[in-house]
């Protein structure tokens, strides 16, 4: 299913910066998220991606390499890619489609600083079906009240820029995409903050499958009440999604998972 980008390795100019405190923070937070999604099924085979921003670096960004599941990925393990397509720190290459997508959205959306693009299973389940894919049934949906968008037009790979910039397109204004007949992308402003709602968008996904698979009448939230409860969760998000995250690093550290080096 995996395409891969015919690239180039760029002499590295910029060691020195790149091997900032920032920038080897956002390596460990990185690879942390490819772990714990691991351990949570969010990712399919070798084929999903996650990407950042490189701290002090808006025009380059970490990025998996192909041929690596998510628990094989380390902040080591992360290339640093600039935006046609060098590889400018690591060893390997990206896989095509996530150097087009994630470049592209990048680029075109200075305010994403983090991307995560997965097949995972629930809330693409959703994908599949006619209609709008998240409904506003529950509080955990109620997170991404306002802020979601449906890519309804299915074009195949994102094996060219092309494609790339249409899904940039898509997203718009939103942090979540669903990417009809494909997978999710979702965008935040931080790596914790794309971590966070990774998670919480699975897990509404999935309790309003199986709210569905019950052959019963589903009952929405009104509207006026589930934005007033998106206002809510909102004034907290930041913070807690960076307990959130560092919840999961600790974890991580107790299990003695190496996703450090």
């Amino acid at each position: 299913m995996a395409h891969t980008l015919d690239v180039k390795t760029s002499a590295l100019s910029r060691r020195d910066a790149l091997d900032s405190d920032a920038v080897q923070t956002a390596r460990v937070e990185l690879a942390a998220c490819f772990q714990l999604a691991a351990q949570l099924g969010l990712e399919e085979g070798v084929c999903n991606h996650f990407s950042a921003v490189v701290p002090g670096h808006d025009d380059l960004f970490f990025v998996n390499p192909y041929g690596y599941a998510f628990p094989e990925i380390t902040a080591s393990r992360l290339l640093i890619c600039d935006f046609d397509g060098n590889v400018i720190d690591g060893e390997g290459k990206p896989e095509a489609t996530a150097f087009y997508i994630h470049a592209r959205l990048h680029k075109a959306m200075p305010r994403v600083k983090a991307a995560f693009h997965t097949h995972m299973p629930n809330a693409t389940a959703l994908c599949l079906i006619e209609g709008p894919p998240l409904l506003w049934l529950g509080q955990t949906a109620l997170k991404f009240y306002g802020r979601t968008a449906v890519d309804e037009e299915y074009n195949g790979l994102a094996l060219d820029t092309s494609e790339g910039d249409r899904i940039a397109k898509a997203m718009g204004d939103a942090d979540i995409l669903f990417l009809k007949n494909h997978g999710v992308m979702v965008a935040g402003a931080s790596i914790a903050e794309a971590w966070d709602d990774l998670y919480y968008l699975e897990r509404a996904a999935e309790v309003q499958l199986k709210a569905m698979q019950s052959n019963r009448p589903l009952k929405t939230v009104p509207n006026a009440v589930a934005q007033l409860a998106y206002e809510q969760m909102r004034l907290g998000d930041k913070e807690s999604a960076r307990a959130h995250l560092d919840s999961g690093i600790r974890r991580l550290r107790d299990a003695g998972n190496r996703f450090e080096t």
